[in-house]
């Protein structure tokens, strides 16, 4: 899934469960005509009301998934190697799936970048990393799985809206039997949640739809919309691989920014600095930056091991999914797609 994009689920979280817990306080049904009246305050058809709620019942699978995501991060400190996940994610069936699809993209991936100020490798490494390029999208059916998670109340604020965000997007005349995802309530080949689609979705062959399910010009643009409104550089690399000297001082270097959304991901990186000031340390970009690009130093399996300087780009990534592991791989992936 992400957020599938996670960075709303994260940013969310913490609000949604310190909420009140009166969803459960009522039956399943009772909950659901409270999301109904809403749904048709927000201007939902009648009909399409009808067709997306008739038969709704909770989805017990939904709710073990959910209430087995973790609460909070574990204390220990310790973090499994990326590389290993690296060389998972990484591999050479995704990396020739999507050079496939580069290839096939022809003029489509100069308009893109054109447009949206986005490399095609990097949204096509997303499409990779989130259905394997569309061969699984998620089989939930997301009216259920959503009404079940806004009932169950965990995160209650945050899936009544994508609930009645999801009725909206039925009501542009998408079928029901369209809408299935995961089961948190992404959907799609770029697995947006429906608060994403309604605002950030793009129609990438002038059809006048904006079909994730089926265009990759579809996907492909709207990908690169969310990159674009997350604050994507144009013309700068995700990040470059660096050589760090033998005895480098980590302590007094580490970042001290301040993340109240996934702090474990960011406590990792360098403090942002300049490639300068990161050369007079002694650490050597081995792809050219320009002197006056703020950067982050990013050495995740320890001393000896591969080093990154991470740019603004980088952090555009841990947007769609708050994860080092993910963002890495999309980024060298792309690298890998662009060869």
């Amino acid at each position: 899934m992400r957020l599938t994009l996670l960075a709303i689920l994260a940013s969310l979280a913490a609000a949604c469960t310190s909420a009140p817990s009166v969803a459960q306080d009522m039956s399943f049904n009772s909950y659901l005509q409270v999301l109904i009246a809403r749904a048709r305050a927000e201007g939902v058809s009648e009909a399409t009301i009808q067709r997306m709620t008739y038969d709704l019942t909770p989805n017990q699978r939904v709710i073990e998934l959910d209430r087995a995501q973790p609460g909070t991060p574990s204390s220990s400190g310790s973090f499994s190697p990326i590389q290993r996940y690296l060389d998972q994610h990484v591999d050479a069936a995704r990396i020739g799936g999507g050079r496939r699809n580069y290839q096939a993209l022809g003029s489509l991936a100069g308009q893109i970048e054109a447009r949206y100020g986005v490399p095609a490798p990097i949204v096509i490494a997303i499409w990779g990393h989130e259905t394997n390029y569309g061969s699984y999208t998620g089989d939930f059916d997301l009216a259920r799985s959503l009404a079940t998670l806004a009932w169950e109340g965990r995160r209650r604020e945050l899936f009544a809206t994508e609930f009645v965000d999801l009725l909206k997007i039925a009501d542009l005349g998408v079928q029901r039997s369209t809408l299935k995802g995961s089961w948190a309530g992404a959907f799609g080949y770029p697995q947006f949640l429906p608060s994403i689609y309604l605002r950030l979705a793009q129609d990438g062959d002038g059809d006048g739809h904006r079909d994730i399910w089926n265009s990759r010009a579809d996907t492909l643009a709207s990908i690169a919309n969310y990159f674009r409104d997350a604050g994507w550089r144009r013309g700068q690399p995700w990040g470059v691989q660096a050589t760090v000297p033998p005895g480098f001082n980590w302590s007094a270097l580490r970042s001290e920014m301040n993340a109240p959304v996934c702090p474990r991901v960011h406590e990792r990186h360098g403090q942002w600095r300049t490639v300068r000031e990161w050369r007079a340390l002694g650490v050597q970009p081995q792809v050219y930056l320009a002197d006056d690009t703020m950067t982050a130093l990013f050495q995740p399996d320890g001393a000896g091991t591969r080093a990154w300087l991470l740019t603004a780009n980088y952090r555009v990534i841990l947007e769609y999914n708050c994860s080092n592991y993910y963002a890495m791989s999309v980024g060298l992936l792309a690298d890998e797609i662009a060869r």
